[in-house]
C-alpha cells in the first residue's frame, strides 16, 4: 500500500507563535516531527504541508520534503485534502500533527496496518487511557468511547462515559488520523454537521454521516507542544534521549 504521511504546520499559533520553528535540541520542532514520522516502516513518503515560506525552507534545509498549501483553508482536513489531491498515487493518507515531536513511528505503522487487515475501512485514529481525574475533566482533552470491536461511538470534550458507576476506563483521543485517499477527498467536501459544530470536533462529521472510525489503542505517552512549558518539557526529554 502506498502510504503518504502528511504533517500540517501553520506558523500562526495563539499560545505559542511560530510554534513549528521552535527549537528542540538544535532543530526546528517540525523537523523533529518529520524525522520521527519518516522512521515508520510502512510510510512511502513523508511530507510537511505548510502555508508559510519560513517553515518550507526550514524543512528543506534539514533534508526534509515540504509543499506550500493555501492560506485560506478553514480546517486542517481541507489542507490535508489539498495535499492528497496532489498525490494520486497515494492510497492511504496519515495525518501526524506538527506539534507531536515525540510521535512513535511504530504507532504510524500500526495505523497503516489496520487498513491492510480491512480493505473496507475508510478512517482510523488513536486513543490512550487516562488515569488522572483532572486530565479527564479538562475539555481540551477530547474523550472517545468505542464499541467492542474498537470502532468509535462518540467523541466529546465532556467526560464520557459519565461515571455513575466506577470501573469503566476513560480514553483520550489522540489527534493522529489515517484516511483512505478517496474517502478523504469526499470527506473534505461534506458540510459541517450539528455535533461537529457543537463540540468543535471535525471527526464527528464522519460519524454523523454514517461512516465508521477504527480507534487503535496505544500505551505510548504523548507530550504535544502547546505552551512554552510543553516546549521545555520536550527539550528535556530529547536531552535524556541523547538526541
Amino acid at each position: 500500500m502506498n502510504v503518504l504521511c502528511v504533517i500540517p504546520a501553520r506558523y500562526a499559533s495563539t499560545r505559542l507563535p511560530g510554534k513549528p520553528l521552535k527549537d528542540i535540541a538544535g532543530k526546528p520542532m517540525v523537523c523533529r516531527v518529520y524525522e520521527r514520522a519518516s522512521q515508520a516502516g510502512k510510510v512511502s513518503k513523508t511530507l510537511v504541508a505548510t502555508d508559510d515560506e519560513r517553515i518550507l525552507q526550514a524543512v528543506k534545509a534539514n533534508g526534509g520534503e515540504a509543499m506550500m498549501t493555501r492560506k485560506d483553508h478553514p480546517t486542517g482536513t481541507d489542507r490535508l485534502a489539498e495535499v492528497a489531491a496532489a498525490f494520486p498515487e497515494a492510497e492511504l493518507i496519515i495525518n501526524v500533527q506538527g506539534d507531536e515531536p515525540l510521535i512513535e513511528p511504530s504507532l504510524i505503522d500500526e495505523l497503516a496496518a489496520v487498513f491492510e487487515a480491512d480493505s473496507n475501512l475508510k478512517m482510523a485514529t488513536v486513543k490512550t487511557e487516562m488515569i488522572d481525574r483532572a486530565e479527564q475533566e479538562n475539555p481540551n482533552n477530547v474523550k472517545v468511547v468505542t464499541d467492542k470491536n474498537g470502532y468509535a461511538l462518540y467523541f466529546s470534550r465532556s467526560l464520557i462515559p459519565y461515571p455513575r458507576n466506577e470501573g469503566c476506563p476513560v480514553y483520550k483521543h489522540i489527534g493522529i488520523y489515517a484516511y483512505k485517499r478517496d474517502f478523504l477527498l469526499q470527506y473534505a467536501k461534506m458540510g459541517s454537521t450539528p455535533l461537529e459544530a457543537a463540540e468543535s470536533l471535525e471527526q464527528l462529521r464522519a460519524l454523523e454521516n454514517g461512516y465508521r472510525i477504527k480507534v487503535v489503542e496505544t500505551k505510548a505517552k504523548f507530550v504535544g507542544v502547546d505552551t512554552a512549558e510543553d516546549l521545555q518539557k520536550v527539550n528535556e526529554i530529547y536531552q535524556k534521549m541523547g538526541l
